[in-house]
């Protein structure tokens, strides 16, 4: 996208190899899954590089391309019987300390909004309290995981608002971007996803902040009912 600074590109890209980074480790460096994450990330960004994404007036349907996989992939791992050994394998300390990366995606996207590729809504001047999660993740993280002086309860709890805030985001995203069923922002609507390597946030990032916070739900369920 034209008009954006340096340094909006550097963050986000930092961001994106903190989340690689963070999540390899928390799957004990598996060589699989940095393999999957590379491909996804490099097929993603090339299809964004390319124009793929941006040009959307004719068929806006190739979003679908992005997001549903990655959904589809998540399914399929709480659902069967070697994903499901794979997440009780993971490492939720390091899990919950990936959450600080909403810290520098929400700089971003205030950022972007301030260039005019997102509306003010996805902000924390708007709806977005998404930026609350990173702030409290490495509290949690400290006096949950390394101190134990909360419990998995409040763990539990801390995932599931942390799910909320994310989720939010997400609906307000998804309804500011001028696809047939936008219903905010049309002054200014959300197309910085459209866009490289701003792709990487709903078909990367989201993702498996979403999955981390679903992996660690499951965890407390799972020993409450075990």
């Amino acid at each position: 996208m034209p008009n954006l600074p340096f340094f909006s590109y550097f963050v986000f890209l930092m961001a994106v190899v903190f989340t690689f980074v963070l999540f390899l480790q928390a799957a004990n460096y598996s060589k699989t899954v940095g393999f999957i994450a590379l491909l996804w990330l490099t097929v993603q960004g090339l299809l964004a590089y390319y124009g793929y994404y941006s040009d959307i007036s004719e068929k806006p349907a190739k979003f679908l391309l992005g997001v549903p996989p990655t959904l589809v992939f998540i399914i399929v791992l709480f659902l069967s019987k070697k994903g499901k050994r794979w997440i009780s394998a993971l490492n939720l300390k390091t899990l919950t300390l990936l959450h600080t990366v909403r810290i520098p995606v929400e700089i971003v996207l205030y950022w972007l909004f301030l260039y005019e590729k997102i509306p003010g809504l996805m902000t924390f001047e708007g709806r977005n309290f998404d930026i609350l999660a990173g702030l409290t993740a490495p509290l949690v993280y400290y006096f949950g995981f390394a101190k134990k002086k909360i419990g998995r309860k409040f763990i539990a709890i801390w995932n599931g608002l942390g799910l909320l805030l994310l989720m939010n985001i997400v609906i307000n995203a998804i309804l500011s971007a001028p696809l047939p069923f936008q219903q905010f922002a049309f002054d200014q609507p959300n197309i910085a996803i459209f866009y490289f390597p701003f792709i990487w946030l709903p078909t990367f990032i989201v993702p498996i902040v979403m999955f981390s916070h679903l992996v660690a739900i499951q965890s407390f369920f799972k020993k409450e009912h075990g």
